[in-house]
């Protein structure tokens, strides 16, 4: 399987199969290539409907341009202690930023969750975040203030003043149960509307439908996390049975 860049020939034929209606994993096939890269090229320049070859080419010209630039401090602050390849870090940091865009979460947001997920300590400052990203401060702030609210990253203070950011396993649970909350909320409010266009008639037999359907995701979701929770605390190799980490159903 070929490495390397994408060729200005290669974006071209992306451009087409979208065009033509292809799936990621087809065009990957056809330019033998992995699905992923497919995925993040026509991502992060524009998506399926907005792509265009030629623009593509001359953003990731940009790109590789900035990168030199920022070579000096850029891998040893992705390579930490561990002696890591700094060029296959950053781009599987590119590729689970472009899954969390594709997850709904804005472009700078899924940024700030990439690194930070990446990060082997577990958190950041916003001047580290902001070095590493190559971003002002601003943007930082920004990101970690929508962050927080939607409880996917949470604030430690250090002695001082310093405060870091960073993710606990936790967060993935809450995450899950607030959006099972969300769609319950959908359930309920659609049932309401029962009532108001009146039973038996077309408009309320859709919105029952939709809020049978929308309390049995919303249901699932939340008896899937419960279960789950477990597996944050198994130690690999271990079973959810055997976990030897903190009791899921702590404070």
């Amino acid at each position: 399987m070929p490495g390397g860049r994408l060729t200005q020939q290669e974006r071209q034929q992306i451009a087409t199969g979208l065009a033509d209606g292809l799936a990621y994993a087809e065009i990957a096939r056809r330019l033998d290539r992995p699905t992923s890269t497919i995925t993040r090229e026509v991502m992060r320049n524009g998506g399926p409907t907005a792509y265009r070859a030629d623009l593509a080419h001359r953003a990731t010209e940009r790109r590789a341009h900035r990168r030199r630039q920022a070579a000096p401090r850029g891998p040893k602050a992705h390579t930490e202690d561990y002696g890591r390849d700094a060029e296959a870090v950053r781009a599987y940091e590119e590729t689970l930023t472009t899954v969390f865009i594709a997850s709904g979460t804005p472009k700078m947001m899924a940024r700030v969750m990439a690194c930070l997920t990446l990060s082997d300590s577990g958190s950041l400052t916003a001047a580290e975040l902001a070095q590493r990203l190559q971003v002002s401060p601003a943007s930082v702030s920004k990101a970690i203030t929508f962050l927080e609210s939607q409880g996917l990253v949470r604030r430690y203070r250090e002695e001082g003043r310093r405060e870091r950011y960073g993710f606990d396993e936790d967060i993935w649970y809450q995450s899950m149960i607030a959006s099972a909350r969300s769609t319950a909320q959908v359930a309920e409010t659609s049932r309401q509307g029962v009532g108001v266009m009146g039973p038996g008639t077309p408009a309320a037999v859709r919105l029952e439908n939709a809020a049978r359907f929308l309390d049995f995701v919303a249901e699932t979701m939340i008896r899937a996390a419960e279960q789950a929770r477990k597996v944050l605390y198994t130690k690999p190799g271990a079973t959810p049975d055997d976990t030897a980490g903190p009791d899921p159903d702590h404070g």
